[in-house]
């Protein structure tokens, strides 16, 4: 199975209905992918042309004179995106339709580097340069509009794309004057607008169809009708090489987790926290130093050939190039506040030497 994370699925019984429908017609070597029964001509979806349980066409985004003669034939269908297959079938058909991408794919794969984690499991990890050589391109494209194997299992599972803040906004309710608002907000002679806040008071004074969110990565501020230019700005900030498009301030590890307070030229705040019994990896850096204060529960430290306990309100220094690593060894979070100083304070300056979870 193949699912979307950004799918919002209501009916779950049905759904699960649609899937033993879908293994079965996978198990006779089909691709599956789920058709959904469409409630109005959107123009934002692609459509599904079937005939029984077979796909006849893949139709990308239509005009809405299109959509509306869709509608009105009764054979066509939203495609969801959620697909069933075995890997036997899928991989076959990518060997006969894309002989370049099941090599580059299949390279991937041979030149990984597997790692185990613990008896159960393993982390197989794909070269960066090998696999950013596979071509770029949808399943759709490269497979499912070439196969003639493409199954599909039309069904009315309560199916929305979260394709955007306009679609969000649909499940918040609204007040009288059409504002619909997730967290703390103060609004006076606005109408039609979506406000998401994560922490801090939005306000909005005599403003009409705008979407607002807040959160503590960044500040979106949008018309109503141009949600979709997100994508844009995601593509300026990606080309410009802020690495805001990729990393948030908040980054969750197999151990914890850091939250960047603060940078500026030369220095970097985090507050570090580390789940109980869990340890990060033995390390060193090139271009920084660290200062850690512990303001909750008990660390275990290694610092070069130095060992220690820090309590709350102790604190070290680590120089630049020492060896060393963190342990929570009791039952509660260890936070920690860090301060970095150095020229270089990215994330690719670390040098492991062990490591539990198994990166390199």
């Amino acid at each position: 199975m193949v699912l979307a994370a950004d799918h919002l699925i209501t009916k779950q019984e049905k759904f699960n209905q649609a899937v033993i429908q879908a293994c079965k017609l996978a198990k006779k070597n089909n691709l599956v992918t789920f058709g959904i029964l469409p409630s109005s001509a959107e123009t934002g979806y692609g459509y599904l042309e079937v005939d029984g349980d077979k796909v006849l066409k893949f139709i990308e985004k239509p005009k809405q004179e299109d959509a509306n003669k869709f509608i009105s034939k009764g054979n066509y269908y939203w495609n969801s995106g959620i697909f069933c297959f075995k890997t036997s079938t899928l991989l076959s058909q990518i060997k006969e339709h894309g002989i370049d991408l099941y090599s580059q794919v299949c390279e991937s794969i041979n030149k990984a580097t597997i790692s185990k984690l613990d008896s159960k499991n393993q982390k197989i990890e794909l070269s960066l340069s090998i696999f950013s050589k596979v071509r770029d391109v949808s399943i759709d494209y490269a497979v499912m509009e070439k196969s003639k194997y493409v199954a599909v299992v039309p069904c009315d599972i309560g199916w929305s794309d979260i394709g955007s803040w306009n679609v969000i906004s649909e499940f918040i309710d609204a007040d009288e004057n059409n504002n619909r608002v997730l967290g703390k907000a103060q609004i006076d002679q606005s109408k039609n607008c979506t406000i998401y806040g994560s922490g801090r008071l939005v306000g909005l004074a005599g403003v009409n169809d705008l979407v607002v969110v807040d959160t503590p990565d960044a500040l979106l501020i949008t018309n109503k009708q141009k949600t979709q230019n997100v994508k844009q700005i995601y593509q300026k900030l990606k080309a410009s090489g802020d690495s805001t498009y990729y990393q948030h301030q908040t980054v969750y590890r197999p151990w914890g987790s850091y939250t960047v307070l603060e940078e500026n030229e030369g220095y970097k705040i985090k507050r570090i926290e580390v789940k109980p019994k869990q340890l990060l990896s033995l390390q060193m850096h090139n271009h920084r130093s660290e200062h850690w204060v512990v303001v909750q529960g008990i660390a275990k430290v290694v610092n070069q050939d130095q060992e220690l306990l820090l309590n709350t309100n102790d604190s070290i220094f680590i120089p630049v190039g020492n060896k060393h690593r963190m342990e929570n060894p009791g039952l509660t979070t260890l936070i920690i506040i860090e301060v970095q100083y150095g020229k270089y304070l990215e994330e690719d300056d670390i040098v492991r030497f062990e490591d539990q979870y198994g990166r390199n």
